[in-house]
């Protein structure tokens, strides 16, 4: 579904992400793990459109989408979530929902309503918002937000805004889905919550990869697992295989004098 090939990024002398080749299976759960400092939201934020790669290329079902905006790799099915919970927090819940679901609206274009008489410019604004509305509203039942639909985003407990966040991106409706650390701050409960959530969306048909330290979590989930080190990657392979790799362990706990 994903190819990266030879992907860098370079920041003045440092090399953020140098060279990296990596691939993502459709319909696969697909783990980036690594120290801090790894270069693995760098590596997220160049495939995504955040950032533009120094060199390498980034593939999406076959398409060279290398240096494309952010809208238009939302367009195109892939989504994202942020290491920091990057929610409109004045809005409500439901409204959060409904701002991602935009990019699928089909709004006619300004032309196109001057050309409409008003009566019916109103019936086809009316009837892309109920779209969106109901949309948002599948994606609330999905996370169980229902009961918080008209709450600020900000009111939410942590784990729910974590949630959402997740339910916006979904919102796009993408084939493609980036997790950047869904269980940073959680708390155990919250965290075998998340666990299940993810299998759930996978069972949906969306592959997706995530960047996450919980290595409990990313063992339970994921079917393969690539790790980067210093920008470059370290070491790929099935989550038996990453746990027992010798240079993996290094480069988490350091080696004895």
């Amino acid at each position: 579904l994903l190819k990266v090939e030879g992907l860098a990024k370079v920041y003045g002398g440092v090399h953020a992400v140098d060279d990296v080749d990596f691939v993502a299976q459709a319909g696969r759960i697909s783990g980036i793990i690594g120290p801090n400092g790894a270069g693995k939201t760098t590596l997220f934020n160049v495939i995504t459109g955040l950032d533009e790669p120094t060199r390498g290329r980034v593939l999406f079902k076959g398409r060279d989408i290398t240096g494309f905006a952010a809208h238009r790799i939302t367009k195109l099915g892939i989504a994202r979530t942020f290491q920091n919970i990057r929610l409109f927090k004045e809005l409500t819940v439901i409204e959060n929902i409904m701002v991602g679901r935009h990019v699928r609206a089909g709004h006619p274009t300004l032309e196109r309503m001057r050309t409409l008489n008003a009566l019916h410019s109103l019936w086809s604004r009316d009837k892309v918002e109920r779209s969106i509305y109901l949309s948002a509203r599948r994606w609330l039942e999905f996370f169980a937000l229902e009961q918080s639909a008209k709450e600020l985003a900000r009111n939410l407990p942590y784990g729910k805004q974590r949630a959402l966040e997740i339910a916006r991106a979904l919102a796009t409706d993408p084939t493609l889905l980036f997790l950047d650390e869904p269980a940073a701050g959680m708390n155990p409960a919250e965290t075998r919550e998340l666990l299940g959530t993810i299998k759930r969306v996978n069972d949906l048909g969306i592959t997706i990869v995530l960047i996450e330290h919980d290595m409990k979590l990313v063992m339970n989930v994921c079917e393969r697992i690539t790790v980067l080190n210093y920008g470059k990657k370290l070491a790929e392979g099935t989550p038996e295989e990453i746990k027992n790799d010798p240079a993996v362990i290094e480069a988490y706990l350091g080696r004895e004098e």
